[in-house]
């Protein structure tokens, strides 16, 4: 059986809904994974968005949120999970925003995709501090059992169109 990741709260290739954006409460989907790897020490997470900033000439993927060392024996993670909530030896690293907490999707423009990367690993990682992304990747280098990827999307909703009041003409008095 493959390593599959899943959300109830949208399907592969779907839009994510607003409540876990920076539209919404910004709160962090359900999350759940089957399959595993019966050698699998850990979990690592990553979400990111390649589309950054804009999907029709991307220049970088910003980093959503990083997670490491999350027991073997977890097998997904609650919508909206504060970081004292998470499984039991889980390792919060850095996002884009310099933060450890999950930050939702927030495009400038444009549809975006956003990758949830989920990794076994075949060993429980040093304590890595607070890892970027790329930091988090040369951690696992060689210790991959196996990974997949739940890919949802967001594109924000237009501000809404404001009308030019006309202006007042000047009151006459005759």
């Amino acid at each position: 059986m493959s390593l599959v990741l899943a959300s109830s709260d949208f399907s592969a290739r779907s839009s994510i809904p607003v409540e876990h954006t920076c539209d919404g409460a910004d709160r962090s989907p359900s999350l759940s994974w089957s399959g595993a790897p019966a050698a699998a020490k850990s979990f690592a997470l990553v979400i990111d968005d390649p589309d950054a900033p804009d999907p029709a000439a991307p220049k970088m993927t910003w980093v959503h949120w990083v997670l490491y060392n999350i027991p073997p024996e977890a097998n997904g993670l609650s919508g909206g999970v504060p970081e004292a909530e998470l499984p039991r030896g889980t390792r919060s690293g850095l996002n884009d925003w310099k933060r450890t907490a999950y930050g939702g999707p927030c495009p400038p423009v444009g549809r975006h995709r956003y990758f949830h990367k989920l990794y076994a690993l075949d060993v429980v990682l040093p304590d890595l501090g607070h890892p970027t992304k790329k930091q988090l990747e040369q951690a696992m280098l060689g210790h991959i059992l196996e990974q997949c990827e739940l890919v949802g999307t967001y594109e924000r909703a237009l501000p809404p169109v404001r009308r030019r009041r006309k202006a007042k003409s000047p009151l006459r008095l005759n």
